[in-house]
């Protein structure tokens, strides 16, 4: 299967379904009164994590999600069906932004968790909801509220619990193969694992966890160069870094200014990855040299070294003791702070207070903006005197007369609200 790690896609929910203008009217009984039912609720669009996918796949070649609309209310009160909610499942591990603002709309770490991207439109009301003892037969009724729709990236982020890191050809996929099932591509040439692999390892003592074997970095990859880049997201959740140095010099390479080199690029990305446990394993220890590379290294860094030679399977033993230990310290999932803290601060801003801006473009035009406006407009059905009458009054409440004189607007200017137009009477 394909391994696809990141999409863009449209989600949009359902809008709400229209409330009616109806009266009852039934023989022999007088005075019947309005009957007009609500409209049901929209559908809204739900991603739940499962541990069925491995990819977003999917996802790449479906770009829109739609959930369904309500049904419009029906005579004799009767309430319009609300319409289902569409569910997109995606792998654990699967991370939601507003391509828009960046924003992180959901952070799916288990199986079964689920988070509403895209709220559906409430119903519109109908008719007997707007009964009263100084008008008891309105002609008045809503239109269903839109649903919300968005532009979202979904990024996968493997929820490996430790990453194996280094240059191309240090050792990586040799060392998972050995401690564990997995069975990725082995060859002598540089980027053999272009795909992240996953394995299941057990410490000698019985103790397991996840080990992933990402794709080689290389210098710069913080900064898109190699395939690093493409996988360097995959590093966000791991608990324990496993840094894989050739000790060998195989490739003529200096092993400190290799591992110099990867704990830059891992310093630069932008989740402090450097903040994370780390250990380094010496590999390749059976070449000639290893011995002196591993003392002159020794003496130059501050972390834990543990020699190993993953293709001889020897010196594997301690390195996996100490690993578990840190996944013992270190239990909790990482989670983005985004997300996970949940608090809201809120800020006083006049225009969000108002709901709407006025906008003078000229030649007697005015142009009002704002989700409150906008969805006030969306849901009035102008069918009715009395519905335009209401509506007017509305605007009244929320000083939009009083704003538009204090812009300049005079008798028979044009006030538009997304496609509809009204002339201002002063």
């Amino acid at each position: 299967m394909q391994f696809i790690d990141k999409a863009k896609i449209t989600v949009k929910a359902g809008k709400g379904g229209d409330g009616i203008v109806s009266f009852r009217k039934e023989a022999y009984v007088p005075k019947g009164g309005p009957a007009g039912g609500d409209g049901g609720k929209g559908g809204s669009v739900i991603f739940e994590a499962t541990t069925h996918l491995s990819t977003l796949l999917d996802l790449r070649y479906n770009r829109l999600y739609k959930a369904k609309n309500g049904e419009n209310g029906m005579p004799k009160k009767m309430h319009g069906a609300d319409a289902k909610d569409l569910v997109v499942r995606v792998p654990i591990g699967t991370v939601i932004y507003e391509e828009k603002s960046g924003r992180i709309m959901a952070d799916l770490v288990s199986d079964g968790q689920r988070a509403v991207i895209a709220k559906g439109g409430r119903g519109g009301r109908g008719n007997c909801r707007f009964a009263t003892s100084r008008n008891p037969a309105p002609q008045i009724c809503e239109h269903g509220e839109p649903g919300e729709d968005f532009e979202i990236v979904c990024e996968l982020k493997l929820l490996a619990d430790v990453g194996l890191v280094g240059f191309p050809s240090v050792g990586k996929s040799t060392l998972l193969s050995v401690v564990s099932r997995a069975k990725p591509e082995i060859a002598d040439y540089h980027f053999t694992t272009i795909v992240p692999n996953l394995g299941v390892v057990s410490a000698p003592d019985g103790r397991s966890f996840v080990m992933a074997d990402l794709p080689g970095l290389i210098e710069g990859a913080s900064q898109g160069k190699g395939l690093g880049h493409q996988f360097l997201r995959h590093i966000e959740r791991c608990r324990v870094i496993v840094h894989i140095v050739d000790m060998g010099s195989s490739e003529g390479r200096d092993p400190y200014e290799d591992y110099q080199i990867i704990n830059q690029e891992l310093g630069a990305y932008e989740y402090h990855l450097l903040e994370r446990p780390q250990i380094v394993l010496a590999n390749k220890m059976d070449l000639p040299g290893a011995e002196e590379n591993l003392e002159r290294f020794k003496s130059l860094v501050d972390v834990p070294v543990y020699p190993i030679s993953a293709y001889m399977n020897e010196g594997l033993n301690e390195p996996l003791y100490k690993i578990a230990d840190l996944l013992d310290n270190f239990t909790e999932t990482v989670v983005f702070e985004d997300v996970k803290d949940q608090q809201v601060l809120y800020k006083f801003d006049g225009k969000e207070e108002r709901g709407y801006e006025v906008h003078n473009e000229g030649n007697g035009l005015y142009v009002l903006t704002g989700k409150k406006i906008e969805r006030l407009v969306q849901m009035t059905s102008f069918s009715s005197d009395d519905a335009l009458k209401r509506f007017a009054l509305k605007l009244r409440n929320m000083g939009i007369d009083d704003a538009l004189r204090k812009a300049g607007a005079k008798n028979g200017d044009t006030v538009r609200i997304l496609d509809f137009e009204f002339e201002f009477t002063d």
